[in-house]
């Protein structure tokens, strides 16, 4: 039956993407592993080549039972619940944990490189954003899951991957966005509904300060799915290199910058000049919201990868600006 490059979470965000870039390089061959519960996720895999789609179930099943067994090239593990307010913690811990233990044992009993995503949320409510246990403290059930996994990973491979012959490396993904991310509903990004309002009512809604900080002044390391992508093929290129890395671009920047990028991307495409923040603020184009009271307690006002680790391995490729980015996901979304 040949051999192939599984992807979990295929019709998913990040997992869609990676589909498509594994075809760019040729590579169709490919197993897509989701839970098409949400069917619109289909609409991601429309326009990729794959060799065979498993519900996550059968998938298991099929892994456990010795179907794969000799027959995996690598696995990209992108399959998780990723709702940051869910609340039922043995559904997250059986989607998030176990499920991917499962993964990490066949593919560290048969030398198969895992990648798989972790997440920025294991740093909670820190300031330091270094792939290290004492500035961990994830705020919510999810990033729990996230964090639990990162810790049974370095239990495993141990310090610098010293106890394995097979590549594991963790992606602790921080605020990525782009195309494919549709059907996310409210877990979609902020560019993704700045896009939407504006398109829709002209202006765009940003929380009111909190933390401390302004209004729209909370801020995230953005980074662009292209980027994610890359990093993720990177280490797929290079089998000998595994560990928990950051993916972010090793820049923080407020939300009002997406809101800004997002409203003048869409302003260029339609022949006007561009506003400043200010500008946007008084002609009503930018709102602010209250806080909501659910997030209080749970919110990360402020990120910002550390990417030293990540350039150590050899990763020197420049991360695209908000700027950037947002500008080439508003064409995306304007066809």
């Amino acid at each position: 039956m040949g051999t192939y490059h599984i992807v979990t979470g295929a019709s998913g965000f990040i997992g869609a993407n990676i589909v498509k870039a594994l075809n760019a390089r040729g590579i169709d061959n490919v197993i897509a592993v989701d839970n098409l519960k949400k069917a619109d996720k289909f609409k991601n895999l429309v326009d990729c080549e794959i060799a065979d789609y498993l519900d996550k179930h059968e998938f298991i099943d099929l892994v456990l039972g010795g179907h794969f067994d000799g027959a995996v090239e690598a696995i990209f593990h992108e399959g998780a619940c990723s709702d940051t307010m869910e609340t039922d913690g043995h559904y997250m811990m059986e989607n998030n944990y176990r499920y991917s233990l499962d993964l990490l044992d066949f593919c560290l009993d048969h030398e198969v490189p895992f990648l798989y995503a972790s997440s920025a949320s294991v740093y909670g409510g820190g300031r330091i954003f270094q792939e290290s246990r004492e500035h961990e403290g994830p705020l919510n059930v999810y990033g729990y899951s996230k964090f639990l996994f990162d810790q049974i990973v370095r239990r495993r491979i141990g310090p610098n991957a010293s106890r394995t012959d097979s590549q594991v490396v963790g992606f602790r993904y921080f605020n990525v966005y782009g195309p494919r991310e549709q059907h996310k509903g409210r877990m979609a990004s902020v560019a993704f509904h700045h896009f939407n309002q504006y398109r829709a009512t002209g202006k765009v809604k940003l929380f009111e300060g909190c933390d401390g900080y302004a209004n729209g002044a909370q801020s995230r390391d953005f980074v662009y799915v292209d980027d994610v992508v890359k990093v993720n093929l990177y280490f797929l290129d290079h089998p000998r290199k595994s560990g928990i890395f950051n993916l972010g671009t090793g820049r923080a920047q407020p939300f009002n910058d997406i809101a800004t990028s997002t409203v003048n991307a869409c302003r260029t495409l339609e022949g006007k000049l561009k506003l400043s923040l200010q500008e946007m603020i008084e002609q009503g184009i930018i709102e602010y919201v209250d806080f909501p009271e659910a997030l209080k307690g749970k919110y990360q006002s402020f990120t910002q990868a550390d990417i030293s680790a990540l350039r150590a391995v050899g990763y020197d490729d420049a991360f695209a600006t908000v700027e950037q980015g947002v500008m080439n996901y508003v064409e995306h979304l304007s066809k």
